[in-house]
């Protein structure tokens, strides 16, 4: 047996001593470990679920791109807000794969690519994390992604602040723009070849993206429209998203009402023309008067010249000097004037006064005739507002359009809005028996104006 020594009882009273206070110490640690982890998870949690994201509040976007039906997504950290309105939602919820692969903060840049000349790439939906690109067809992940960004898109650096596409002639070249900080890189799809590029006249790009043949820059909550090969900016810029890629109520005291409306890329909810050809145009919060002849144009709050209404009508037509406004399953009926004059007994059930169920997307009437076309769920109905009860006969399939936002009908035949376009047609005959889209016409500029 080993004897102790004089030393050795000291020795482990110190061992015992130091044993004894990191025992005490070990259920403080754990404690603490599990006070963050919960904190951790509590912040997480409410991030995905509790988190209200506003995006009339000035969010700045992390990324912009149109998907196949043209479509914007905005993506936020890890959240993503569908077309010009509606609450964010989770982006994982469209595209699982993202969160799969890497822990989805944030999406550094997106774009899809529409070149008919690269099969590969065709339609796909691209998406930039850190050193990573995913390619999306149709929201299903392409085999063998997510890749590293040089093997896809070589030349180009990691962690990108925006990226979007540009075809031929818009570009030399069928394209992608990258931005990272003030550098700009265009990456020649066909030969996979970059031009490095010095726009001197932009902002730093914290998200960018392609819209109606323009090319814009966003940085904050405000952007600038710049040519795709030069990077110039003209006119007024920057301006503020919300005014033109949002669908917000009045979120400052300066709000131009006017031009926000006239240039406004969110689609319209409703349209019509009166009698005397004066356009009614509603958007959201928020509807446009074109004056016949003078071509003058007012833009006002709905709640000002129809409060009953308040907002977002979904469908307007004109009828023996009167509107007729849809908004949900109610009808509101106005006398046309100055100020107009909402009808005693209103609003009444669709059903009830038209033979339909509402809410519905679409209706008009064509001048000296008493037929109101009523369209709803990719079919059109005809009412006779002259017969009592009214009742919806003659229903048609529409096959062009999967949805229709609004349509007015003139003396030159009937004007059929979807998205940023509208479509012209010579009856309402030849609109449901088309099989084929006719020309596209914008109408920020051909209806309204809009210089930019």
């Amino acid at each position: 047996m080993e004897s102790w020594s004089h030393g050795t009882f000291p020795r482990i009273s110190r061992l015992w001593t130091r044993g004894h206070h990191e025992m005490k110490l070990l259920p403080q640690a754990l404690f603490l470990c599990l006070a963050l982890a919960l904190a951790w998870a509590d912040h997480h949690e409410h991030r995905r679920k509790g988190a209200v994201r506003d995006r009339c509040k000035g969010i700045e976007m992390d990324a912009v791109a149109v998907n196949e039906e043209g479509i914007p997504y905005f993506f936020k950290e890890d959240h993503l807000f569908k077309g010009f309105h509606g609450q964010a939602e989770l982006s994982n919820k469209s595209f699982a794969e993202l969160d799969d692969h890497h822990h989805l903060g944030h999406v550094d840049a997106a774009f899809r690519m529409h070149y008919e000349d690269d099969p590969n790439h065709h339609d796909r939906m691209f998406f930039f994390l850190d050193n990573k690109v995913f390619a999306y067809y149709q929201h299903k992940l392409e085999a063998g992604y997510p890749k590293a960004i040089s093997e896809v898109f070589p030349g180009i650096p990691d962690h990108l602040d925006a990226a979007v596409e540009c075809p031929k002639p818009e570009c030399v070249e069928d394209s992608v723009i990258f931005f990272k900080k003030n550098e700009i890189f265009h990456f020649y799809v066909k030969n996979k070849t970059v031009d490095e590029r010095d726009f001197r006249s932009m902002p730093n790009c914290t998200s960018a993206f392609r819209f109606m043949e323009h090319y814009y820059c966003f940085h904050g909550h405000k952007f600038s429209k710049f040519d795709p090969k030069t990077g110039e900016v003209r006119g007024k810029y920057p301006k503020d998203a919300r005014k033109f890629f949002m669908r917000c109520s009045k979120f400052d005291e300066d709000n131009d009402h006017e031009e926000r409306e006239r240039c406004s890329r969110v689609h319209l909810d409703a349209i019509t023309s009166d009698d005397t050809g004066n356009i009614y145009a509603f958007r959201g919060h928020h509807y446009i008067r074109k004056d016949e002849g003078n071509d003058t144009l007012k833009a006002d709050t709905i709640e000002s010249a129809f409060k009953e209404l308040h907002s977002e009508v979904d469908a307007v037509f004109s009828y023996n000097s009167h509107l007729y406004m849809i908004k949900d399953d109610q009808l509101f009926v106005y006398r046309v004037g100055e100020p107009h004059t909402h009808l005693a007994g209103y609003p009444k059930p669709v059903q009830a006064e038209l033979g339909i169920k509402g809410p519905i997307d679409a209706a008009f009437v064509c001048q000296d005739r008493h037929i109101a076309h009523i369209i709803k769920d990719r079919h059109m109905y005809d009412v006779d507002m002259s017969a009592t009860p009214r009742t919806a006969t003659n229903k048609r399939p529409i096959s062009i359009l999967k949805k229709v936002d609004g349509a007015m009908c003139g003396p030159g035949g009937v004007k059929v809005f979807r998205g940023n376009h509208y479509y012209h047609f010579e009856s309402p005959k030849t609109f449901v028996a088309a099989r084929a889209l006719p020309e596209q016409h914008r109408i920020s500029l051909e209806l309204f104006g809009c210089d930019h």
